[in-house]
C-alpha cells in the first residue's frame, strides 16, 4: 500500500497537519509523500491540475493508494478516488465539500465580481505567509467537481471538527449519510483540527490497519 497526503488550499507540504502526520508515518517507518500541491505557482491553481498532478505520483506497477487529504486535498483525494480504482481507501480531515457555497458568499458580490473582471485576486496564503494573486480560473474548473459525483464504494473515513468554521460539519454529515461506506467520526474541534492531532493518528492507523 502505498499513502500520499494532500495539503489543504493555500497551504503547503510544511503546514502542521502535513508535519504531524509525516512524523507519526515516518515513526512507524512506513513511507509518505506529501505533493507540493502549489507546483511554484499558486496563481494558477486548479483541483483539475491537482488531481492531474496527485495521480503522476502513484505506482506504476499498479500498486495500491490511500489517499489521506486536508480540506481542498480531502476533496481532491475523493475525486481521485472515484476515477481511479488505484485508490483503495480515503482518509479525508474536514473535506471541502461544498466550499464553493462556503467561501464565495464570504467574498461579497462585488469583489466577486471584480475577481471576474480582472481575472486575479490576492489570497492569503499560509505556507508563503503573503497574499499572491489567484486566477478566476480557479472558480470556473472548480464548479465540474461536485459531490454528487462521488459514488463508488471506497472505504473512507472522514474526521471533521464540530466547530468548523471553515467547512460546516454539516457538509460532511450530509456526505457520509448517503454513502454507507463512509464512516464520520466528528471531533471537537475547528478547521484546523490542531488540538486532536492525536486522535486523528488513532483514528487513521485503525482505519488503516497500520502497525
Amino acid at each position: 500500500m502505498h499513502y500520499i497526503y494532500l495539503h489543504g488550499f493555500a497551504s503547503s507540504p510544511n503546514s502542521a497537519k502535513a508535519r504531524d502526520i509525516s512524523s507519526r508515518f515516518a515513526q512507524i517507518q512506513t513511507p509518505l509523500k506529501i505533493p507540493d500541491l502549489n507546483l511554484d505557482d499558486f496563481s494558477h491553481l486548479t483541483i483539475t491540475r491537482q488531481l492531474k498532478q496527485v495521480a503522476a505520483e502513484f505506482p506504476l506497477n499498479g500498486a495500491e493508494v490511500t489517499l489521506i487529504g486536508s480540506s481542498l486535498g480531502g476533496l481532491s483525494a475523493a475525486h481521485l478516488g472515484q476515477q481511479y480504482l488505484q485508490v483503495q481507501r480515503l482518509v479525508l480531515l474536514a473535506p471541502a465539500f461544498g466550499f464553493l457555497s462556503h467561501w464565495l458568499p464570504k467574498l461579497g458580490d462585488e469583489k466577486l465580481q471584480r475577481w471576474q473582471q480582472e481575472r486575479y485576486l490576492e489570497v492569503y496564503h499560509y505556507g508563503e505567509k503573503r497574499s499572491l494573486p489567484l486566477d478566476y480560473e480557479f472558480v470556473t474548473d472548480a464548479h465540474q467537481y461536485q459531490e454528487k459525483n462521488l459514488q463508488r464504494p471506497i472505504p473512507t473515513l472522514i474526521l471533521h471538527g464540530k466547530e468548523d468554521e471553515v467547512i460546516p460539519i454539516q457538509a460532511s454529515r450530509d456526505f457520509a449519510i448517503l454513502r454507507p461506506w463512509v464512516e464520520l467520526i466528528e471531533l471537537d474541534s475547528d478547521h484546523a483540527l490542531g488540538n486532536v492531532t492525536s486522535e486523528i493518528w488513532q483514528a487513521i492507523r485503525l482505519f488503516c490497519i497500520l502497525p
